[in-house]
């Protein structure tokens, strides 16, 4: 039997992070440039059940039964069998890859566990749709993140820029005009649910200041989907500018990530702000296509560990 790869992507969230966890609209394309593979391979010499597990970026190598019942992979094997009703697996080999960096907001898990469901289920002839793959990966999240909102998910599986509210049918946003970020990361980890949870704790602490700054965030993410259905990239670059003032207000950016963003802003961006979870990870620029390698040049000078350059493309979104 031939080896089954799958592939997944990195995420941004453009505009509306954190505040889609409290039902706000949020809008995350996908990253291209990162991506997580993973294959699966029959195993002929190996007994029915027999699952070997590689993933070199984590330097792990080991038999699926030796890991604790809650290590992520293993938990994947079992949704997927609980999915399709897999009493056992056939003998076979897992291996998976990453370009992306963990715990920067770029949706490296996201992505692993997207990459091996596809993988996998295809592998024992039952490929799963991106409704159900969207779905699994998300019980998954929950699992790791505590409350997430969806997006990192669905944004993943489908590949495509998205326009979220938590608990809503989503939307693949059409994109008037081609538009081009550079992304930075700070080198600074940052586990999605440390910041989830902090901003809950503040929230009960204070839930009318919060509820202001999440309805703020909401009104962007709308002037946001304006601008990116209408090709006006310049005036998406103001907005991205008014999110961050708000992140730093709900409390989740970081020394370096305001250092990055203002580096970004002074050296052509259209706007700039921290992507994800915040507390470290990493930030987006809008920029102009032809600025984009001096922008990513002075966010590297400036202490940034690695930046990509990625492009938006445009065209037609639908409901879902």
């Amino acid at each position: 039997m031939p080896a089954i790869t799958a592939t997944a992507p990195g995420k941004a969230i453009l505009v509306g992070e954190h505040a889609v966890v409290y039902n706000r609209p949020a809008i995350a394309v996908p990253v291209s440039q990162v991506q997580v593979k993973a294959s699966v391979f029959a195993d002929i010499h190996g007994q029915p059940g027999e699952v070997w597990v590689e993933a070199p970026e984590i330097r792990l190598t080991a038999h699926l039964n030796e890991l604790p019942p809650t290590h992520a992979i293993v938990r994947l094997f079992a949704l997927l069998a609980n999915e399709l009703g897999i009493p056992r697996y056939p003998a076979l080999r897992l291996r998976v890859t990453s370009t992306i960096p963990i715990a920067a907001g770029l949706g490296s898990g996201a992505a692993v566990s997207v990459a091996i469901l596809r993988a996998l289920s295809a592998f024992v002839g039952h490929p799963l749709p991106n409704e159900r793959i969207s779905a699994l990966v998300f019980e998954q999240e929950k699992l790791f993140h505590g409350t997430p909102s969806g997006i990192d998910n669905t944004v993943v599986t489908y590949a495509q820029p998205i326009f979220f509210i938590k608990g809503q049918p989503f939307s693949l946003l059409a994109v008037g005009a081609p538009f081009t970020l550079v992304i930075s990361d700070t080198g600074i980890r940052s586990p999605t649910a440390a910041a989830v949870s902090g901003v809950r704790e503040r929230w009960q602490r204070d839930s009318a200041t919060y509820e202001r700054l999440f309805d703020q965030a909401a009104e962007i993410a709308q002037q946001a989907r304006r601008c990116i259905e209408n090709g006006e990239n310049r005036a998406l670059g103001p907005l991205l500018d008014a999110n961050h003032r708000l992140l730093q207000q709900i409390g989740v950016s970081h020394p370096q990530l305001d250092r990055l963003v203002d580096t970004a802003r002074q050296a052509g961006a259209w706007g700039a702000k921290l992507s994800g979870g915040g507390l470290g990870g990493n930030m987006i620029a809008l920029v102009n296509p032809a600025g984009a390698d001096a922008v990513a040049a002075a966010l590297s000078a400036a202490g940034a560990v690695r930046t990509w350059i990625t492009q938006v493309k445009a065209g037609l979104g639908k409901d879902h």
